[in-house]
């Protein structure tokens, strides 16, 4: 399934087809394991009797239930609040075939997303698609060119995407992705048109502009505030990028310096941020998978650590600045606050709460 190794400023990590708490920061937050056994393997369960291979992007439904899709098992599961572990779709083989729950599916997906009616978008990273999932299991292929990677816009089955790696919905319905094999963030209508709104394809780099005259390197985590204001983990520059609905892309935080250093705007600092999410007052949660960090960003920018300690890897449970976390890759956030984080190859889901 064209399964290769990149180096992410200079951190080796899983690349598929040549490559989503209010108030402030509460000493209070617990990390828990939440679900996985550690053992990479794709067996459904309870908490610690499931197992994952690579869990990549995550996201929530308005339930409470959270989705995963699995790299390495090429399949999207579901975990209920409980913690019940299942497979919503996908047969374990690396092909893209639409269909009904393991009658399904996928090539290394990497992104999802949900809507507001609960139906899922997954980014197909090595078949270089969109896949589109109902609460039922039933899979389609939303929009791009199966098995052809290319930066055509264009109405859904006429575009093409390069290696898409994450996803996110907005309120309104449209779709943004991150093509990181284009160095450029995509948005599908609610028409189904695809158009490119920042960067350009082929050309990578870290510069802050208007639709075609920016330049990002590796984006993956994209979230999508109320406003309509697009936020995009730009890893390969270690920085948070905002895009306004116009396309306006400015560096929302981060110095482009590899480390995690606390601070305001671009004093701050991030190692590979991979996930990002944002709560229900607008604070934003990103990944560092270099890092092995989880962050909290308000929003006038202020960066803080939220759980774990920077450049100590390991998986230990406890109070969060005890904690340890290993590759932390996607991150959702419930109405309630509670923070979840899959752990890309430590095959875990954590999950961080007051």
């Amino acid at each position: 399934s064209r399964r290769s190794l990149l180096a992410l400023g200079g951190v080796v990590m899983l690349d598929i087809a040549g490559c989503g708490g209010g108030g402030s920061k509460k000493t209070a937050a617990m990390v828990t394991t939440f679900a996985g056994s550690g053992t990479k393997d794709s067996i459904d369960g309870t908490g610690a009797a499931a197992s994952f291979y690579y869990p990549a992007g995550i996201a929530l439904d308005g339930s409470g239930n959270l989705y995963v899709v699995d790299i390495g098992a090429h399949n999207v599961r579901k975990i209920t609040t409980a913690g019940v572990v299942s497979t919503l779709a996908g047969s374990g083989v690396s092909e893209s075939v639409d269909g009904t729950g393991v009658g399904a599916q996928f090539d290394s997906p990497q992104g999802i997303a949900v809507d507001g009616s609960g139906d899922l978008y997954v980014a197909d990273t090595a078949s270089h698609i969109i896949r589109k999932v109902t609460s039922a299991g039933v899979v389609t292929t939303f929009a791009g060119l199966l098995e052809t990677a290319g930066s055509a816009d264009g109405q859904r089955a006429a575009a093409s995407f390069d290696g898409p790696t994450a996803i996110a919905v907005s309120g309104s319905g449209d779709v943004y992705v991150s093509d990181s094999g284009n160095y450029t963030i995509r948005k599908i209508d609610v028409n189904g048109l695809v158009t490119t709104l920042a960067g350009f394809p082929g050309y990578d780099g870290l510069v802050d502009g208007t639709g075609p005259e920016a330049r990002f390197k590796e984006p993956r985590g994209i979230a999508v505030d109320g406003g309509g204001n697009i936020y995009v983990c730009d890893g390969g520059n270690h920085v948070i990028r905002k895009i306004t609905p116009d396309g306006v892309v400015t560096t929302f935080a981060g110095s482009g310096m590899p480390s995690s250093v606390d601070g305001t705007g671009t004093a701050a600092s991030f190692f590979a941020p991979s996930g990002i999410a944002i709560d229900s007052i607008g604070d934003f949660y990103v990944a560092e998978f270099a890092g092995s960090v989880i962050r909290k960003i308000t929003a006038a920018g202020v960066v803080t650590t939220l759980a774990g300690s920077a450049g100590s890897d390991g998986i230990t449970d406890g109070a969060a600045s005890a904690a340890r976390f290993s590759t932390p890759f996607g991150i959702a956030v419930d109405s309630s606050g509670q923070v979840f984080v899959s752990q890309l190859l430590a095959a875990t889901i954590r999950k961080i709460s007051y």
